[in-house]
């Protein structure tokens, strides 16, 4: 039996009321402050590069900004995880799951 894939959120730029969430850059503010998660953990010397985790990554879809989260940040580092359904919690963002296939680890 294999281990079921984590599931994975986008947590949307837009609050409860239908309004934008301000700044302009809090997708990438967000996920940069969760940067060194990564599988692996925080790699350092010639090989490390900047970027963001792949278990927090901004993106924009249909025009509105979000940020993926995928739950196997839970595992690597419940607190991390707890901030950001937090943010998006107190900022009244909407957070939705990822429906159907294409999940990444």
């Amino acid at each position: 039996m294999t281990a079921p894939h984590p599931r994975e959120f986008y947590i949307q730029g837009i609050t409860r009321s239908g309004r934008a969430f301000r700044p302009s850059d809090w997708a990438e503010r967000l996920a940069g402050a969760l940067s060194s998660f990564r599988p692996g953990g925080v790699q350092s010397g010639p090989g490390a590069r900047i970027g963001y985790s792949p278990y927090c990554v901004p993106r924009v879809i249909e025009g509105v900004k979000c940020v993926l989260v995928n739950e196997a940040l839970r595992d690597i580092e419940p607190m991390a995880w707890d901030f950001v359904m937090n943010f998006a919690r107190d900022n009244e963002l909407r957070v939705l799951e990822v429906a159907g296939k294409g999940r990444r680890p």
